[in-house]
């Protein structure tokens, strides 16, 4: 199939508002895409490359075409484009594969070779397609709910079918293959519903909604397990005999990075198991570092178990020994793991049916510096992948994690710095970021320095040295979270998104959350109506959340 294909149908998701709409238009190209070329056709309508990352950044991107997307100037480096199709998807994730295994010398100038020899071939359209889809900047809206809704319709299968497939094997384009290669029908959903759970292959975490109090949350859940909420890096961990891997919520292997968890792992009495967990760095009296030291361990490719050692806190089993316990009752998950693991490895837990014990238990881990707590039902399913109402998160604040679209140069102490930021949430429908409103509380001086480099990589267009014109807004690309606190929603006719947040505030940055991982307008719509749960779509997140 051509690449034009794809490119046409992209736009047509992105012109349209409709939910229903966007599902339609994909659900039709699947049905005409050639089996061998689903796993790409549906990656790059998903925003994504079919090898993640290949090593092609906004620099490259910019060297080749002046530009992408909206601020595209005319190509610098490329001749004109032709005017009819030629790229197949075939060719274009090949070339793209091609570019993603170069390394050593002299491969960034193949990089860019073939490159621009892709971009080359590439009509006006699909050269504005590429270039958002390597930047991560194709905002259509086909975000994975409604391209598992396509791919469902595509087969001729139920939705919850697809999901579960995704969620099991933590690849959508892979789901898509499974389904869209079958003959269809009981033939497809037969083959969906043959997808397990494997030891070794990461599936996608099961996440939480937030409730105000502890009250709040037990008049959804009762009995329920009640345990810390650490304020940690969300890991996987799998065992299979002597060998154990440790992956993120985003999938990623980091077992290499965080040595001492895999060692933990073969103190579980059992040869295969899947866990699921929270790591985190803590002082010598057990209460939490920064969150950024955690994250900074975890990301450092050096390791650093001797000087900043982590510790594992277990919460969940999904396999044990051949059985898969994906949808065995929470209680009897968690009594295994209580039972296979030392008890230094499983998070405090405390199973009530009482408000005022979970309430006091919820103090225990405030006072050890603890985020708070986690309410779980002790009959649920874990629900990979998806945000429901069986766990729910209760910290003693309102945060929402949201998206940095700009920041205003500051005056006075802050003359020199980025400072009000502009921010956002993700629109669930459109797939483009709305604006909430700005702060400029909680930062720090030198969190204040690094923002303003930061922002300054990210500004779009391009800055360069701003030198003396330190003055106006710096509006960047929508790819920076930042974890906010606030007292209170309220509406606004200021703000596209009709709401904005109270007495705004700074907690930290979080580079462990992508883009799509932010929290939506829905959500923060939802603290305003007075809905004490926060039930907004995200495409994955980190800890209990």
């Amino acid at each position: 199939m051509l690449l034009d294909s794809v490119v046409r149908t992209s736009a047509a998701v992105a012109a349209t508002p409709a939910r229903l709409a966007k599902v339609s238009l994909i659900a039709d190209l699947l049905t005409r895409v050639p089996q061998t070329e689903i796993a790409v056709a549906v990656s790059f309508l998903s925003g994504d490359l079919t090898q993640r990352q290949i090593g092609v950044g906004y620099a490259a991107l910019t060297d080749l075409m002046g530009g992408y997307g909206a601020a595209a100037a005319v190509p610098a480096a490329l001749p004109h484009a032709p005017a009819e199709p030629q790229l197949t998807l075939t060719e274009t994730d090949q070339v793209l594969g091609d570019i993603g295994v170069l390394a050593g010398p002299g491969s960034q100038a193949e990089r860019r070779r073939l490159l621009g020899s892709l971009l080359a071939r590439a009509t006006e359209s699909e050269r504005s397609f590429l270039a958002r889809l390597l930047a991560g900047e194709l905002r259509q809206g086909a975000l994975d709910g409604v391209m598992s809704d396509a791919i469902a319709r595509a087969a001729a299968v139920p939705a919850v079918e697809v999901r579960r497939a995704h969620q099991l094997t933590g690849a959508l384009a892979a789901t898509a293959a499974t389904a869209l290669t079958a003959p269809g029908g009981q033939a497809a959903t037969a083959a969906l519903r043959a997808v397990r759970l494997r030891v070794g292959r990461p599936v996608r975490p099961m996440l939480a909604v937030a409730a105000a109090t502890v009250g709040a949350a037990m008049d959804r859940v009762s009995p329920a397990a009640v345990e810390w909420k650490i304020d940690g890096v969300r890991v996987q961990l799998h065992r299979d005999g002597p060998v154990v891997r440790v992956f993120t919520r985003t999938l990623d292997d980091i077992t290499e990075r965080v040595p001492e968890l895999a060692a933990a792992g073969l103190s579980i009495a059992a040869t295969t198991f899947v866990a699921d967990g929270e790591a985190v760095a803590l002082r010598p009296d057990g209460r939490p570092l920064p969150f950024q030291v955690t994250s900074a361990r975890v990301a450092s490719q050096a390791g650093g178990a001797d000087s900043v050692p982590l510790t594992l806190f277990l919460f969940d089993l999904l396999h044990m020994d051949g059985d898969d316990l994906v949808d065995v009752p929470a209680g009897e998950r968690f009594a295994r793991l209580a039972a296979a693991a030392p008890a230094g490895l499983v998070v405090p837990r405390l199973v009530t049916a009482s408000v005022t014990a979970a309430a006091e238990f919820f103090a225990a881990a405030i006072d050890r510096g603890h985020e708070g707590v986690v309410v779980k039902s002790l009959d649920a399913s874990y629900g990979v992948g998806r945000r429901g109402g069986e766990w729910i998160k209760v910290k003693p604040r309102h945060t929402l994690d949201l998206l940095v679209l700009g920041a205003e140069w500051g005056h006075g102490r802050r003359q020199g710095w980025l400072s009000n930021l502009h921010l956002g949430a993700n629109d669930p429908v459109t797939g483009s970021p709305v604006m909430l409103g700005k702060t400029f509380k909680g930062l720090t001086d030198a969190l204040l320095r690094w923002q303003t480099e930061r922002l300054l990589e990210l500004a779009d267009p391009p800055q360069g040295d701003p030198g003396p014109r330190r003055h106006g807004v710096v509006r960047v690309r929508p790819e920076l979270v930042v974890e906010i606190a606030f007292d209170g929603v309220q509406a606004s006719t200021r703000y596209p998104g009709g709401v904005t947040l109270r007495f705004a505030r700074v907690l930290r940055y979080r580079p462990d959350k992508t883009a799509a991982e932010a929290d939506t307008i829905d959500a923060v719509r939802a603290l305003w109506s007075g809905d004490e749960l926060d039930g907004g779509d995200r495409r994955g997140s980190d800890g209990a959340e």
